[in-house]
């Protein structure tokens, strides 16, 4: 194919020649790692499956345009896979972690016993020498819990099942690359039982020592004589390349020093912009690399023969999901957890990527695995890293709702069973919200929008935070700071005066930060802030694709809720219908609730309407929609003289054409979108949100949570 197009096209052979050359291909990775991502997370699958599909399509088996042995290419990928394991050490809650470690370890080895059980078994029975199905059980030992940042979404995080099963990640992940380390040596017949002696010995001393150093350096480093973010990245850069070098120095892997520093800067380095830009950086560059290079190793044919010979994927698959389901079974009933939990700890287990994907990586180059081995793990890779966060999705909704008897066959909630019908308080204390202002057009409808929600009791204010920014970088290219600064000034004033009109108290902020999102996001966290009320803004598809926009990093950044605002030209006053799409029973939902509860109480009206709008299953039979009903109902407090509440159940599918149907009769429509991590990365929004919000013609608040 790739001769065919050369012929036809004298622009694709020097396109060709192009990405052979050192920069040219460098230039084509980084456009893939920008480009790839996100458009294929429309599709629903990981971001790292289209990576890969990007490194076939440009390899030697299709386009030609990037080798596997490139030089350029080795050294960014190896710096990916060390940044990867470094990124697994440096994301774990050590301090979730120490409070259940026990237990963690417990299950960690039942992980580590029953992967290598398995996959040794499995290519034993495919007929794989001794070293090979060492390395495919360390394959299924490991785990990497895709499925965290949507348990932190729920606020589900400090469940203990939740707390073991991404514990247990530490022992599989160290005790599976020490058996790679151990495979290589047999792997070079350089292995014998005082050889094995000293390996342990040498790990053991490794990693002590880097674990020791680096915390004891690293206190002094990051929270003493360092204060610049620049020099703090490279320091924890030299951390990383040092430790992986010390790996291979003390006879083992270098992925298994990243991992260690990464435990140990995690240990020291507190939470803020510099640990984010860790992240981003490899999740963001090094790592797509990382998978791009295995797409480039992908063989065509060698797959198309993996799926003739379709017994090795299919095993794998298969023994990875019964492996990690029955050790959670067995887990979840010797510590008495519920079939929720043990569901979830399933879920966290089943997805095999990062450790995994190392050490198949590793075990290859080395000539310990073969071409179908690799194409297995991908396959199994694609396929957990699917269904375990999907597993994840649909256990945390129901860990998290309130715990019910059973009575006649229908679910009651328990406080129904005792007879106290009265409903939960809705949260009546003060807010204090940070409103960035920009356009004077768009200024007075946010400002009034969030003076409606500042106050709680009658005898308690909120406090409205005004918040002008301005970029003196942006505005002396420009060659008008000053004015900029004046014009900023101004806003402000006129932000003072719409307070005193409103009657509220309100405390004007100026800031100059080279990052706006930020700056928001930083503004918002020095303050206290409850929420960071933003406006929609004019939607740039071109820009969004490429750099995304200014609500997204305000999104990814700030430490509260952010509320999304769209008045699309309608008066504030005029908002007395307000629809509430309830996707579950959570606290959160009540918060969509509450916001709607205090826009219409302070307009003294009793006009106003509420509707609850929930899409069920079509599946639910007819007791648990007069549950689901009746808890609904529970949300209106008794003898309030407010707004009027109305409850519709809807079944689905087709939930954004029926809450874009219900928002034709109503002025306003809170939605509540769930911040979630991408290769590490927090997105803000999902996209049948956006599409929502694009699709009304009313007035739209969106509340964007953040992940912690």
């Amino acid at each position: 194919m790739v001769h065919l197009l050369a012929a036809a096209s004298p622009g694709f052979t020097s396109l060709s020649h192009l990405a052979h050359q050192p920069l040219g291909s460098f230039a084509l990775l980084v456009a893939l790692a920008m480009l790839v991502p996100p458009l294929f997370r429309r599709t629903g699958l990981p971001d790292l499956v289209g990576l890969l599909l990007a490194g076939v399509l440009m390899g030697p088996s299709a386009l030609n345009f990037l080798q596997p042995d490139g030089e350029t290419l080795q050294l960014v990928s190896d710096i990916g896979a060390i940044y990867l394991l470094f990124i697994v050490g440096l994301e774990i809650d050590l301090d979730e972690f120490n409070r259940v470690r026990s237990r963690s370890l417990t299950i960690g080895i039942l992980h580590f016993v029953g992967g290598m059980t398995t996959g040794g078994a499995i290519g034993l029975l495919l007929g794989y020498p001794l070293v090979p199905c060492l390395l495919i059980g360390s394959l299924i030992a490991t785990h990497t819990p895709l499925g965290y940042p949507i348990v932190r979404s729920y606020g589900a995080q400090r469940d203990e099942a939740v707390v073991v099963s991404v514990g247990s990640t530490i022992l599989t992940d160290i005790a599976s690359l020490v058996v790679l380390a151990i495979a290589i040596g047999l792997g070079k017949q350089s292995f014998s039982l005082t050889n094995l002696a000293g390996l342990i010995a040498s790990v053991s001393i490794f990693a002590v020592a880097v674990v020791t150093i680096i915390r004891k350096v690293g206190r002094r480093i990051f929270r003493g004589s360092i204060n610049d973010e620049s020099r703090i990245f490279l320091t924890i850069l030299l951390i990383l390349f040092i430790a992986s070098i010390g790996a291979e120095l003390a006879g083992v892997e270098k992925i298994v020093g990243a991992f260690l520093a990464g435990l140990a800067v995690n240990s020291v380095l507190p939470e803020g912009k510099s640990k984010q830009q860790v992240i981003l950086v490899g999740a963001a560059l090094f790592i797509p690399i990382f998978f791009i290079h295995l797409g480039l190793l992908l063989d065509l044919n060698s797959l198309k023969n993996s799926m003739t010979h379709f017994e090795l994927p299919v095993l794998m698959v298969i023994g990875v999901i019964s492996c990690k389901g029955v050790v959670s079974l067995i887990a979840g009933r010797a510590f008495r957890y519920n079939g929720n939990q043990m569901v979830m700890m399933w879920s966290l287990a089943m997805p095999q990527v990062a450790a995994t994907l190392a050490t198949a990586f590793i075990g290859y180059e080395a000539g310990l695995l073969d071409q179908t081995v690799l194409n297995s793990v991908l396959v199994m890779m694609v396929v957990t890293a699917t269904l375990g966060p999907i597993l994840t999705a649909r256990s945390v909704r129901q860990l998290v709702e309130p715990k019910r008897t059973r009575r006649n066959g229908a679910e009651l909630d328990e406080q129904a069973l005792s007879g106290d019908d009265t409903p939960p308080e809705v949260v009546s204390r003060p807010l204090t919200i940070v409103v960035p202002i920009a356009n004077p057009s768009t200024e007075q409808g946010l400002l009034s929008i969030a003076s409606r929600l500042l106050s709680g009791s009658a005898e308690m204010q909120g406090q409205l935070l005004p918040l002008a920014l301005v970029c003196p970088s942006l505005e002396e290219a420009r060659g008008g700071l000053n004015r900029a600064v004046a014009s900023a000034r101004e806003r402000l004033s006129q932000a003072a005066t719409i307070g005193k009109q409103l009657k509220v108290r309100t405390r004007c902020l100026l800031r100059l930060d080279e990052d706006i999102a930020g700056g928001m996001s930083r503004s918002a966290l020095e303050q206290g802030a409850d929420l960071l009320m933003i406006g929609a803004g004019r939607p740039d598809k071109v820009r969004r694709w490429f750099f995304g926009d200014l609500v997204d990093g305000v999104c990814r950044s700030a430490h509260c809720p952010v509320v999304v605002v769209s008045l699309a030209e309608r008066p504030v006053e005029t908002l007395q219908r307000i629809l509430v799409p309830i996707k579950d029973l959570s606290a959160s939902a009540r918060e969509q609730f509450e916001l709607a509860q205090r826009l219409l109480a302070s307009q003294s009206s009793e006009q106003g309407l509420i509707t609850l709008l929930h899409i069920v299953d079509p599946r639910l039979n007819r007791s648990e929609r007069i549950r689901i009903e009746h808890e609904l109902r529970r949300w209106q407090p008794r003898g309030s003289m407010g707004a009027v509440i109305r409850i519709q159940l809807a079944s689905g599918p087709g939930v954004e054409t029926k809450i874009e149907r219900s928002s034709r009769d109503h002025d306003l429509v809170i939605l509540r979108s769930q911040r979630r991590q991408v290769a590490g990365l927090p997105i803000p929004a999902s996209d049948r949100t956006s599409n929502l919000v694009s699709l009304m013609n009313c007035a739209s608040m969106v509340i964007s949570e953040p992940l912690t």
